[in-house]
């Protein structure tokens, strides 16, 4: 910064000192937004159907769990738990899906919960450093038993101020409240799955098509599940996520990115048109000679040209193998045996407008090898895995250009 010469010294200096501070307050007024906009968070990705549905499925838990608690060992001691009750329905019904709604996550918390308190009102009287204690070491105990579930915390916190009515067994609060969470279980596990809401999460796989130990094909390159624990363990601190959802989400967004960067590639443009196709009524013989000859793996089966199943040509050898032994089939006394017979049904197909990067999960990891493709519910050609490694191919000569 050039000052003018006639400034003296002092007006150098006050000057200067004028002139940082009006640039700092300037940077301060342009950040102060974007700090202020941290405190919103991200839009939910869900729908307001979703919003409604788990509201009502909370509501309805909390109502059940909290009566039979009432029925069972009196309202007051429902009303004392009705907080990590209500905290515990918003987990169970509205992220189902997370690490910390799990079912054992709300029985192991809670039983937690019920053992530390319980031992720390017999050590140390009903007080406020008596419930941040049991509060510290249920969540200390939660983590190794694999059970973190915040509203265990607050169970602890309330059972230490819990106090039984004469007569009543020491033990009583402990069992009021894992009644009402086992009660409010039972409703998220009857609810959610009514409302198609898998629960609890199950664990994702799809089984070996070939009943190997290999990985799928889709997951032999790129990220597996080995580098999607390396790195959570790397991160160190909690995520409410499991291992399996985070694996789904990261695999949906590679598959979008490759989406995108192989730009408009459809079913349409790299299908077989010229098609050879059988009826159910075609002879086994004549279905293994139309796949021989033209180097098939499986034959689309019309009727009266709609597509009412497909036989692979694995189908027909195990057919004709089994035929060879069959001594009723060798005296000519068994009928003629038709594709109809042994057509697979209901057929896995696609459309014409499917993106290419939707049909390779469905070529490899499912082991298909071919899909009849329709336009309008009429078959107008065929894919093969030959078909989608070309067009793989050219996808990548274009990238090389």
């Amino acid at each position: 910064m050039l000052l003018p010469a006639a400034f003296s010294g002092p007006q150098r200096a006050s000057h200067l000192r004028g002139s940082i501070f009006s640039t700092v307050a300037m940077k301060s007024h342009a950040h102060f937004p974007q700090w202020l906009s941290a405190f919103l968070p991200d839009a939910l990705h869900t729908r307001p159907r979703e919003w409604s549905r788990a509201a009502f499925g909370a509501a309805a838990g909390f109502l059940f769990s909290t009566w039979v608690c009432s029925q069972l060992f009196g309202l007051h001691m429902a009303v004392h738990f009705s907080g990590p009750l209500a905290a515990s329905a918003v987990l169970l019904f509205a992220v189902s899906s997370g690490a910390l709604a799990q079912p054992w996550s709300i029985l192991g918390s809670y039983l937690c919960a019920s053992a530390v308190a319980l031992t720390i009102t017999h050590f140390i009287d009903h007080s406020l450093l008596g419930a941040a204690l049991a509060l510290g070491l249920s969540l200390l105990l939660m983590c190794p038993l694999r059970c973190l579930h915040p509203p265990g915390g607050a169970i602890a916190f309330c059972m230490v101020f819990a106090t039984p009515l004469p007569g009543e067994p020491f033990w009583q609060p402990a069992l009021a409240a894992t009644t009402a969470g086992v009660g409010l279980l039972a409703c998220a596990l009857l609810y959610n799955n009514l409302t198609r809401v898998p629960y609890p999460r199950p664990h994702p796989g799809t089984p070996a098509v070939h009943h190997t130990r290999d990985p799928l094909p889709s997951e032999r390159a790129g990220i597996n599940a080995d580098d999607l624990d390396y790195a959570l363990d790397e991160l160190g601190s909690f995520v409410d996520i499991t291992r399996e959802d985070l694996e789904l989400i990261v695999r949906s967004t590679e598959k979008h990115a490759l989406r995108r960067s192989m730009g408009e590639i459809r079913a349409g443009q790299m299908m077989s048109r010229d098609l050879i196709h059988a009826t159910p009524q075609t002879a086994v013989a004549k279905g293994l000679y139309l796949l021989t000859h033209h180097g098939l793996k499986a034959l689309p089966i019309l009727d009266a040209g709609r597509l009412v199943g497909i036989v692979s040509l694995v189908d027909l050898v195990s057919a004709t193998r089994a035929n060879s032994f069959n001594l009723r089939a060798i005296l000519g006394l068994q009928k003629k045996q038709v594709l109809g017979e042994l057509m697979t049904a209901p057929v896995r197909t696609v459309d014409v407008d499917t993106h290419v990067v939707d049909l390779i999960a469905l070529l490899s990891d499912e082991g298909l090898h071919c899909l009849p493709v329709l336009d309008e519910g009429r078959l107008v050609g065929v894919i093969t895995q030959t078909d989608l490694v070309a067009a793989l191919h050219r996808d990548l000569l274009r990238h090389l250009d």
